[in-house]
């Protein structure tokens, strides 16, 4: 429902300006001496009042009629919603992105990293209800967004996201660990955390089962997922002359480590050979329980100060045309 704000409410302490000329128009009517005198006044306690006379008593009124609007309009008159936190179905949703430079082979299309920026944009777009935030890692972790139900702006970050922007390695446990940091504090009865890499954890001062232990300890499931193909993956690299070029890596990705995070935390373990399947473990998620979480809208506020400033002119119009015609006095 939207209602009427005003930006400045002070203002109307200028009402009070109005309360003068009303006195003194009272006092000027009651003390108006006249200046013809008769001998007695009965015959003219049976006349009644012109129009002119009710009239000219209108014009005044509607002049402080219109004063009064135009300080409501000073005051600026403003229409919105009001907050309120909506309930909603949802979940709350932290991914957990590995960046490494080895998320650059080519065994899925057009490389691990990208092929996961799709996906998981697709993800976000489905799932309008839930508050979703986002932690990369390699050799270091960072939060690059909060929780947030605004998707759009964490889908241009997501967009953006490139290997190569933190220092270099896989360290798993530190990206878990970060990611159960921007969770611990939910009150979302669901909390879920999707971890995808594909490597082996060799960075990092903190074990991946540990921090699987601290995320059970915070009552959040963790979904690991396992980027590569089985054996090895074409990579690009550079030559003698500079020029790059592609070669063929194995596929190292530590899935006991994985399958064990997933087991502590009551989760799932996925291997993601190529986009379809990416996909498809992807959908999977997506089919996940529903809990409430608190939403807060609002609405932006309009300026509404123009009707009050039209209709203070039309009665300004209306009362200089009237003095100027019907009650028009002759000199």
């Amino acid at each position: 429902m939207s209602e009427i704000e005003f930006a400045y409410p002070k203002i109307f302490l200028l009402l009070l300006i109005l309360v003068a000329p009303v006195v003194w128009y009272i006092l000027r009517r009651r003390n108006t001496v006249a200046t013809v005198q008769v001998a007695s006044t009965k015959a003219l306690e049976q006349l009644v009042p012109s129009y002119k006379s009710i009239l000219a008593h209108v014009m005044f009124s509607l002049k402080i009629v219109a004063l009064a609007l135009l300080i409501i309009a000073l005051a600026r008159p403003q229409s919105s919603n009001n907050w309120e936190n909506v309930s909603t179905q949802g979940i709350d949703i932290v991914l957990a992105l590995d960046v490494s430079s080895s998320m650059l082979a080519q065994d899925l299309k057009p490389d691990r990293l990208r092929a996961s920026k799709d996906v998981a944009v697709e993800f976000i777009s489905g799932r309008r209800n839930d508050r979703i935030g986002l932690v990369v890692f390699s050799g270091e972790s960072f939060t690059q967004c909060p929780l947030t139900t605004d998707h759009s702006v964490l889908i241009n970050l997501f967009k953006d996201l490139q290997s190569g922007i933190i220092e270099d390695g896989t360290a798993i446990g530190v990206g878990l660990a970060n990611a159960v940091k921007r969770l611990k504090d939910s009150e979302a009865i669901s909390k879920v955390i999707i971890l995808l890499t594909d490597g082996v954890n060799n960075q990092g001062v903190i074990d991946p089962i540990t921090a699987a232990e601290l995320a059970k300890t915070f009552g959040i499931r963790v979904y690991t997922i396992g980027v590569g193909t089985q054996g090895t993956a074409p990579y690009p690299v550079q030559d003698f002359f500079g020029r790059t070029v592609t070669r063929q890596m194995p596929v190292e990705i530590d899935e006991e480590t994985l399958q064990q995070i997933a087991d502590i935390t009551d989760g799932k373990y996925y291997r993601a050979a190529n986009n379809d399947k990416l996909r498809q473990i992807y959908q999977e998620i997506d089919k996940l329980e529903k809990s409430k979480i608190n939403v807060k809208e609002f609405s932006r506020k309009e300026e509404e100060y123009l009707p009050f400033v039209l209709v203070a002119f039309c009665i300004l119009l209306f009362e200089f045309i009237t003095r100027k015609t019907l009650l028009r006095s002759i000199p």
